[in-house]
């Protein structure tokens, strides 16, 4: 296999990464509402800790989503 074949592997996986963090917040979120629904006294606990899990899953999909722009610019698969 040529390089620009194992970029364009990397760079397929790294932009998997959105896919799976859409998932992941999906179904984060999905947990946050039942929890919110069992204990409403605790909705603002519940929603911090969910936007603050949110957030830094969404900063791994956009580095993810950076890492494989670079690799498919710079090196033009």
């Amino acid at each position: 296999m040529s390089t620009g074949g194992v970029i364009a592997i990397a760079a397929a996986l790294y932009a998997f990464v959105g896919a799976f963090v859409g998932i992941g917040i999906g179904f984060a979120t999905g947990k946050a509402a039942e929890a919110t629904a069992r204990q409403p006294e605790a909705a603002d606990k519940i929603r911090n800790v969910t936007l603050l899990g949110c957030a830094l899953a969404e900063a791994a999909a956009i580095y993810g989503f950076v890492i494989a722009l670079v690799l498919l610019l710079i090196y033009k698969v």
